[in-house]
């Protein structure tokens, strides 16, 4: 295959992989979508999750006209076969992005799709077994990217363009076809998914994106020239996502929780925590992936001594080591301890309740008699029946506290001119 013809492919991708991204956009942020029945998530998040099967569509899509038209030569058998793989793969995540699987299911999946490429390539059983291995283990290492806007995009591009190097390098053009319409497609998918993500990989893209590339890489290992190292260089091309994967399970192993749960606990996460934006968080892991990936390839070129890949390697160990410092899970929460005396405190605030309530009602009576004895009683007339000494007051007559009748304030407030109104009248 010419160089020509690969150019040609990779546009292709870029322009499918952009239109169906475009029209996928559009319907999803059409804002009339209702809510799918029984509380579930809205089409729209739905539709935004499976966004990447525009990128899946527009890679699938040119690399099979490519094949189609005779471009792969020889290597036609070994990149149908990873084409067919990673359309398995893809499909298998789609399915898990609109109704989640066992995970049982998808690396049975996975397994079997390597098995395929594998067995088309023609590899030793030493060397295939070894292959499936390292495709099944990449594959999850790099969907486990997926975790923040523009991220898996970003370091997918930087890792195709590594391989797309290494195949023109290695001699065999027709296996660089996948790497280069990989390069296209995340390029034109990465205007859609760039921070705030309009769409999203999910599962199927993500799954397909790290299947082609690990495929890819164990094909390109597979047909290197005998003096080359490529057993050390191409490997290190994942060393980003393989860095993530330990990182998760190093975290969750100290704190006690399950692998298979997913929680904040990724690169992007924890340089979230450490002010760092989102979009940023992206570059800075497409820049870090870039560095062994450029050193990989120049060692795949025979520019380097293999030796020099020891500095990506020990650089990522130092920044693993780092992002196990930085807090990625919240602390447990804990109830006090009960008490004897937290027993015992409802009764006592019951007995207090009820005294302070006793308090008030005595405190409250007191007040009212006090209020009826600050009454003036007006002095009895003379010549007034029933006012005599020892002789009781007319019944229903109101009393004070020293048993005589009271009589009632007249509305200008003095007493003493209505007693000598009533004893003239009398």
């Amino acid at each position: 295959m010419n160089v020509l013809g690969i150019i040609a492919s990779g546009v292709a991708a870029l322009f499918i992989t952009v239109a169906l991204a475009k029209s996928a956009r559009r319907v999803a942020l059409r804002p009339h979508i209702p809510d799918e029945p029984g509380g579930r998530a809205p089409r729209a998040e739905a539709l935004r999750r499976t966004g990447g099967a525009t990128a899946v569509l527009g890679i699938g899509t040119a690399t099979g006209a490519a094949l189609w038209l005779g471009a792969a030569d020889d290597a036609a058998g070994s990149v149908g076969g990873l084409l067919a793989g990673a359309g398995a793969v893809a499909a298998l995540g789609l399915v898990h992005d609109l109704k989640p699987l066992w995970a049982a299911l998808r690396l049975a999946v996975q397994t079997a799709a390597a098995v395929l490429v594998v067995c088309l390539a023609g590899l030793s059983p030493a060397a295939g077994v070894l292959a499936v291995v390292w495709i099944v283990l990449v594959t999850n290492a790099f969907a486990l990217l997926d975790h923040a806007d523009g991220l898996l995009t970003a370091v997918g591009l930087v890792t195709a363009a590594g391989l797309l190097a290494c195949a023109f390098v290695g001699g065999d053009p027709a296996l660089a076809l996948l790497p280069a319409t990989l390069v296209a497609g995340l390029a034109g998918f990465l205007l859609h998914n760039w921070h705030p993500a309009r769409l999203r990989l999910g599962a199927c893209g993500a799954q397909f994106t790290g299947f082609a590339l690990a495929a890819s890489g164990a094909l390109i290992q597979a047909a290197a020239p005998s003096g080359r190292a490529a057993w050390a260089a191409l490997p290190a091309l994942a060393t980003v996502a393989l860095a993530d994967s330990a990182l998760v399970l190093i975290s969750r192993r100290r704190a006690a929780r399950s692998p298979l749960r997913a929680t904040d606990d990724h690169i992007a996460h924890r340089l979230r925590r450490v002010r760092v934006t989102v979009p940023g968080a992206a570059v800075l892991t497409a820049l870090w992936a870039g560095v062994p990936v450029a050193t990989g390839a120049l060692v795949y070129a025979e520019l380097l001594h293999p030796a020099f890949l020891l500095l990506p390697l020990a650089g990522t160990a130092a920044a693993v080591y780092a992002l196990l410092r930085v807090p990625a899970y919240a602390p447990p929460r804990t109830s006090p301890p009960r008490t004897g005396s937290s027993r015992t405190a409802p009764s006592r605030t019951a007995a207090s309740r009820a005294t302070r309530d006793r308090t008030t009602t005595a405190r409250r009576r007191t007040e009212a008699a006090d209020a009826g004895a600050a009454f003036p009683a007006a002095a009895p007339a003379t010549g007034v029946k029933g006012s005599a000494p020892g002789r009781g007051a007319p019944t229903g007559t109101a009393r004070t506290a020293a048993g005589h009748p009271t009589v009632p304030p007249p509305p200008n407030g003095r007493p003493a001119e209505a007693a000598t109104a009533a004893a003239e009248r009398g």
